[in-house]
């Protein structure tokens, strides 16, 4: 199946440049493939550079890893915040602030928002995407709320400025031009042909819709895991993942369930991880209850998943974490519930809710059918407003400092990060404040930090629980280790806690 999936791609390399789709399910060698095409089309057509954007840096750095491998250290730049600065180097910095590499990795929020941007730091580098292939990966996560500048932009570079344009992701979200979407891409050409029919052949999952329409307690879905040995539960929300957790400790009677969620800081979360990936090698069962940051490219394999219902790409990306390997003997399953809590406000509330009204109307939905995407994105999309806040219009005015302040590809206004008292975390702190503010003391701490609410950050510097340092980090000291916990990360409530410990004075 990859070696069509590729032959497809490379065949595909002769047609003339300009916006393609690559349609793959997981499993699919999506990662090898796209890199196959964009480099075999940039040689045939005398395009300069590949330049790859993918939304999660998890993802980014499996990735990086696997082009460096095929193509040596020398041909590859990260281009990232969470870069780690004991690979970082000179070159691979200048290199990654011009984008000036064979092969270029960057965040999709990195790509965008230096597309909107006006200053030249941000801006200095966008003449690399001029002629060169742009690989748009994982292209659903893409905020409706931005699209139509979004694709604008994209035909732009398309249009104007000889780049090729490949949209990759196993949920096609649809981008070109219908009568739907009057804002979309023109000319967009699928590489893999319906032929090769890989989603059928890539089967690896069935799903299991909810039998009622009641919501499923979390008292009753913590009894169900307790009958699966080896099974991954993704809920909507930081403190559901908490209670659930709690929950089957206390009906299994131990705590050898696994927790993962973003109120732990990304060394835990790799700990963690790590962890699962040893029990797994050992062949020994795993219970995981995770939120939905388990989808974002994290490489775990499962025979059962239960998934609360959400947005119709969120369930696909659940899935891939199921039978991911297609060792089972039949198929994995995809079970999914009725959460008792509501999803985030905002785009995953309108996805929960145009996956209902695709169910109300084909209760056996099949989530994994391109069509089935199609239809999915083509009313989300609708109930959306595509440009939210007027972007396209401030660009017409030639308004670039609106422009570049009101284009956020993620918006994370409502949240700001502490640092956490685990692991090392107070060397990196020490030697931050002995030293001073550096891009290598700085990035190190990001393997630290927590997002929480600003207002809840607010509150704890006014109180005298939380501290600046350097004057642009803020710091929850050692003293305060109570409040992070080392399955669940941090409980914010147990901010103010002291470490009784450090109340101990002994001559």
């Amino acid at each position: 199946m990859r070696a069509e999936v590729l032959a497809a791609c490379l065949q595909a390399t002769a047609l003339p440049p300009g916006a393609f789709s690559l349609t793959v399910p997981t499993g699919g060698g999506k990662t090898l493939a796209s890199l196959a095409f964009a480099l075999d089309h940039a040689a045939r057509h005398g395009l300069e550079r590949v330049v790859v954007a993918i939304p999660f840096t998890s993802i980014i750095e499996q990735s990086a890893a696997v082009y460096r491998d095929a193509l040596g250290e020398e041909a590859v730049v990260e281009h990232h915040s969470a870069l780690d600065p004991i690979r970082e180097t000179a070159r691979n910095r200048l290199a990654s602030e011009n984008w000036d590499a064979s092969v270029v990795v960057t965040t999709t929020a990195q790509l965008f928002d230096s597309l909107f941007a006006r200053r030249p730091g941000a801006c200095r580098k966008l003449h690399r995407l001029a002629r060169s292939v742009l690989v748009l990966d994982e292209a659903q996560t893409l905020p409706p709320q931005l699209l139509a500048p979004i694709l604008d932009v994209l035909g732009s570079l398309v249009r104007d400025y000889g780049t090729s344009l490949v949209v990759c992701t196993a949920t096609q979200p649809a981008l070109g031009r219908t009568a739907e979407l009057p804002v979309g891409l023109e000319d967009v050409r699928e590489i893999v042909p319906a032929e090769v029919r890989a989603f059928e052949r890539l089967r690896r999952v069935r799903v299991r819709w909810p039998a009622a329409p009641e919501p499923t307690s979390y008292e009753a879905l913590a009894e169900e895991l307790t009958h699966e040995p080896d099974v991954l539960a993704i809920v909507h929300r930081r403190r559901d993942a908490r209670e659930l957790c709690e929950t089957l400790d206390r009906k299994l009677g131990d705590t050898t369930t696994l927790h993962l969620s973003a109120l732990m800081c990304p060394r835990h979360r790799s700990r963690v991880l790590a962890e699962l990936k040893a029990r797994k090698a050992r062949q020994e069962p795993v219970r995981l209850v995770s939120t939905q940051l388990v989808e974002a490219g994290v490489d775990v394999d499962f025979p059962v998943v239960y998934r609360a219902l959400g947005g119709l790409d969120s369930l696909a990306q659940a899935a891939g974490r199921c039978n991911r390997e297609g060792r089972l003997n039949g198929l994995g399953e995809l079970r999914v519930f009725l959460a008792p809590t509501a999803p985030p406000r905002g785009v995953a509330s309108t996805a929960l809710e145009v996956t209902r009204g695709l169910l109300a109307e084909s209760p056996d939905l099949d989530p994994f059918q391109p069509d089935t995407c199609r239809r999915y994105f083509r009313r989300l999309y609708a109930a959306k407003e595509l440009d939210a806040k007027g972007i396209q219009a401030m660009r017409a005015q030639l308004r670039f400092e609106d422009t570049a302040q009101h284009f956020h590809l993620v918006e994370d206004g409502w949240s700001a990060p502490v640092v956490v008292p685990w692991g090392d975390a107070a060397e990196h702190v020490a030697r931050l404040e002995h030293a001073g503010p550096s891009r290598e003391r700085l990035r190190a701490l990001q393997g630290f930090t927590v997002q929480v609410q600003v207002k809840q950050r607010e509150a704890w510097l006014a109180r005298g629980l939380a501290r600046p340092v350097a004057d642009t980090v803020v710091v929850l000291g050692p003293e305060l280790a109570p409040a992070y916990d080392e399955r669940f990360g941090l409980v914010p409530e147990r901010v103010g806690l002291l470490d009784a410990g450090l109340l101990v004075v002994s001559d």
